[in-house]
């Protein structure tokens, strides 16, 4: 299908948190229901089990036995643990080999600490995903340039990798979302960015992974600081900059639009949150959708830095761009993309940018969930088939 013809114009997983929270939003899922979930979404290489071996994730988790945050860890890191000892046991000579174990074994180590890191083993876990990672990225081919950026006396981290054979190809900084770090961005999305003869930048969104911030207003600078450092390369072509928001991070890719629209050139919002997310109506009812694997609350609460259902409803709408008057800015150009059936994040808001401002375009599954996935697009079809060509046409 031609991408003309896809564009419209225009302390337990989940019963640890306090219990005025559990009384205000949906059940969560039994043991036994969320490992019957985790393991159908594997058989169906569906987010976020993309990549795993079916049979290796049902033994994990026939070794689990509860909703235990550090139980549900262990069992993930032990498999991690093989993976990373196979990969350190290969001799020099098998590069390849080496690589993709460290790779399982990031994937393995990255659930286990899944979705938000909140109990030491968690914590343990998230810490062995990245330096398994970091593993991967010295094997990896093309190489991946780990960067490492001066930010307000800290640093913000992200991974560059270039397409081969492209002296100074255009740019995509690609932002993950509130549970897909930015080693997920290099793993998902990289392929098809250095596939069409672009360089990507994958860094993690604010309050999540090694960024040095939480969430907030003003949050995006640490992207227009990204900029600014990308800018002194030589073998970039910083005139033809993108930027790619994921889930949450499309929050930040429609900040960045409004924030940057002389540096940056294309815009991808990928299902990110506006106005209507932040509401307390749609967060109600939204925090008991079964989209969404476990421990929802707790991960959307993490990355604002909040423990309590007031403290969340309160932080949210700081956050609004309608509220913040930013829609009718002048804008980079937007692509912005979801599923009409979204329960994680409203279409309303794609619906509210479209309207407002200057020209957009849109993509919309009318049958599709949150991201526009369903069956027939799957994440890798809408990146490969709508965001990527897209992309090419406004940087290249």
């Amino acid at each position: 299908m031609k991408l003309s013809h896809l564009l419209l114009s225009g302390c337990l997983l989940l019963s640890c948190a306090p219990a005025v929270v559990l009384a205000q939003i949906a059940p969560a899922r039994s043991w036994p229901e969320l490992q019957q979930a985790v393991q159908e979404r594997v058989n169906a290489q569906r987010y976020p089990m993309t990549g795993f071996d079916a049979k290796q994730v049902a033994e994990i988790l026939q070794r689990i036995h509860s909703l235990d945050r550090d139980e549900w860890a262990r069992a993930w890191i032990q498999t991690g643990d093989t993976h990373a000892e196979h990969a350190k046991s290969l001799p020099a000579s098998q590069t390849k080999e080496a690589a993709e174990a460290y790779l399982s074994a990031w994937r393995y180590y990255g659930f286990g600490a899944w979705p938000t890191q909140n109990s030491p083993e968690k914590k343990r876990a998230h810490a062995l995903g990245t330096q398994a990672f970091r593993a991967y990225a010295a094997l990896a081919q093309p190489k991946i340039e780990v960067l490492r950026i001066a930010f307000e006396g800290q640093e913000i981290i992200g991974y560059l990798q270039r397409p081969q054979g492209v002296a100074k190809p255009p740019v995509v900084l690609s932002v993950g979302g509130l549970d897909s770090y930015k080693e997920f961005v290099v793993e998902q999305y990289g392929p098809d960015y250095l596939k069409a003869g672009l360089a990507y930048v994958a860094l993690d969104m604010p309050g999540t992974g090694e960024s040095p911030i939480k969430i907030d207003v003003g949050a995006e600078r640490i992207f227009s600081r990204v900029i600014d450092a990308l800018q002194s390369r030589s073998d970039l072509d910083t005139n033809k900059i993108g930027f790619q928001g994921v889930s949450w991070g499309g929050h930040w890719a429609a900040r960045m639009a409004y924030a940057e629209p002389q540096r940056i050139k294309a815009v991808v919002n990928w299902g990110g949150p506006v106005h209507a997310y932040f509401q307390k109506d749609w967060q109600t009812k939204a925090l008991g959708t079964r989209e969404y694997l476990f421990d929802l609350f707790q991960a959307r609460a993490a990355v604002y830095g909040v423990d309590t259902l007031d403290e969340f409803f309160a932080y949210g709408p700081r956050m609004s761009l309608k509220d913040a008057q930013a829609l009718n800015r002048p804008s980079a150009p937007q692509l912005l993309v979801n599923g009409q059936k979204d329960s994680q994040v409203p279409i309303d808001d794609l619906y509210l940018v479209l309207q407002n401002g200057t020209a957009k375009q849109a993509w919309v599954n009318p049958e599709g969930g949150h991201l526009g996935r369903d069956k027939l697009w799957p994440d890798g079809r809408i990146l490969s088939e709508v965001i990527v060509p897209w992309f090419s046409q406004k940087l290249k």
